[in-house]
């Protein structure tokens, strides 16, 4: 199971610490929620932020788009350092002319999709994406339940594409961690689990460890 800790739950008065922090405690990815206050309700950070802390870390900087217009913003995620970029089926851009840009970018194109969100939507691009997100809660706000009947999702596109990475977000705990592994789940988002905790690379150990399944 590959963790990549959300700074959505970080401190932000201490980002650059909280960025190394999750380096050293073992993170996989760096997970970062850019949110533009349409798309979703909240606003979080764009590109200037992203820029800043890259150079904390040479983990993966997955970028998770919940925006309006994704192809129009994201060569800017790109050149701020954006190895992963993940934008939503929902959004006003054209998803096949997402999905190029981003690889002509260099950088892995990703889509999700929202809990109510048929997972089909994703299915024309299959062979061309490096994963799919699957939401585990309403995008917008961290902190809130994971919600097991999405799961059914990530076994339809394990089915189409054995090989292709599957990331749930939202409620991971070391319970629904194990929830989300025996469904098939690549990647694990967790912002509370992992920055909440007491102690980080004990919480990331564990949902090591509580993801690893054997067939």
């Amino acid at each position: 199971m590959i963790i990549a800790p959300s700074i959505l739950a970080a401190d932000f008065s201490q980002l650059s610490n909280e960025i190394i922090r999750a380096d050293i405690s073992g993170a996989d990815w760096i997970h970062l929620d850019v949110m533009d206050g349409h798309f979703v309700p909240n606003l979080t950070f764009g590109a200037p932020v992203i820029a800043a802390i890259r150079q904390y870390t040479d983990k993966p900087f997955d970028v998770h788009l919940m925006i309006d217009e994704p192809l129009r913003y994201l060569s800017g995620f790109r050149k701020a350092g954006a190895d992963i970029i993940t934008f939503h089926g929902e959004a006003r851009s054209d998803p096949g002319q997402t999905v190029q840009a981003i690889l002509e970018s260099g950088a892995k194109p990703a889509m999700a999709v929202k809990p109510t969100t048929p997972i089909e939507t994703v299915f024309p691009y299959l062979d061309r994406l490096y994963m799919v997100l699957v939401m585990t809660v309403e995008p917008g706000f961290g902190g809130q339940a994971f919600m097991e009947e999405v799961l059914p999702k990530v076994r339809a596109v394990k089915e189409k594409k054995p090989d292709l990475l599957v990331e749930v977000d939202g409620g991971i705990n070391a319970e629904t961690v194990r929830k989300a592994a025996l469904a098939g789940v690549d990647v694990c988002v967790a912002g509370t689990a992992v920055f909440g905790a007491p102690d980080m690379g004990e919480a990331i150990r564990g949902l090591k460890e509580a993801g690893t399944v054997e067939y």
